[in-house]
């Protein structure tokens, strides 16, 4: 798909990812970029950015109702919904110890933020024959994230969405794709975290990660992937999934010693 004069909708797109996808949109010729954001005036300062092409919308992807009249402004302000990204996404950090309700909004922004936003425009794609949906998905979905189990179980979800949705309906002329990236400088990344650390070693600018999505739907591929290794690491997951899990246990012994020793060699504060 080639997104010239095409009405764009792009969740959490106030900053990061989304906002560069609205950025690139727009300088690829789309017609219409609604920019929506839970932080209205991030979303008013990206759309304000993008000129005509751009109006913002203030939606909370975990709450239905946003996402319904989210579709509806759309509708209202470019007639349809040719292509919208689902790109609304938290962490949190933690294993176990994360509490309930960290574990439910993860839940609630990460995955059914995406099944909502198909119920509310896959109708409408329908009825037209077409459409497009993107996932900002993350490499964590088809690899995982050691640093966090509720990041790491909500992506494979959100991949897990992005699949029967395309099953689903990819014969009936909605196509989909799921980005799922490792690395990207954008606020989720944590300087003081080890493994995050380890992430920006190969992270990449949201904008190049915008281009690979915009390259992704030209090709109209159901997995992009902005960092290639991740297609290796896959495979290798898939080939001999005992021996990926033994080096993924391998590589967290190997951090958390790393921190372990940084921690001992930092100097002691003083009071004084």
């Amino acid at each position: 798909m080639e997104v010239k004069d095409k009405v764009v909708v792009v969740t959490g797109a106030g900053r990061g990812i989304g906002a560069a996808l609205c950025r690139r949109f727009a300088a690829e010729g789309a017609r219409l970029v609604v920019v929506s954001d839970r932080d209205e005036s991030a979303a008013r300062e990206v759309a304000a950015a993008l000129g005509s092409r751009g109006i913002a919308n203030c939606c909370d992807v975990a709450i239905e109702q946003d996402l319904q009249r989210l579709v509806a402004q759309a509708i209202q302000h470019g007639g349809h919904v040719d292509v919208f990204c689902s790109n609304a996404g938290i962490t949190f950090k933690g294993g176990l110890e994360s509490s309930n309700d960290e574990w439910q909004r993860m839940w609630d922004v990460n995955v059914m933020s995406r099944l909502f936003a198909a119920r509310a425009v896959i109708p409408h794609m329908l009825e037209r024959g077409e459409g497009y949906l993107v996932h900002t998905a993350s490499a964590a979905g088809v690899l995982t994230e050691i640093g966090s189990a509720s990041y790491s179980v909500t992506k494979h979800a959100d991949v897990a969405m992005a699949e029967w949705l395309s099953v689903r309906y990819g014969r009936q002329g909605i196509r989909v794709s799921c980005v799922c990236p490792l690395g990207v400088e954008t606020d989720m990344l944590d300087d003081s975290d080890p493994i995050h650390r380890y992430l920006h070693l190969h992270a990449i600018s949201a904008d190049e990660a915008a281009g690979s999505v915009i390259e992704g739907m030209r090709k109209e591929q159901f997995l992009i992937l902005p960092h290639p290794e991740v297609l290796e690491f896959f495979r290798l997951k898939t080939e001999d999934y005992d021996r990926w899990v033994r080096g993924m246990q391998r590589m967290l012994q190997k951090l958390t010693r790393a921190e372990q020793k940084n921690e001992s060699a930092a100097p002691l504060k003083s009071d004084g």
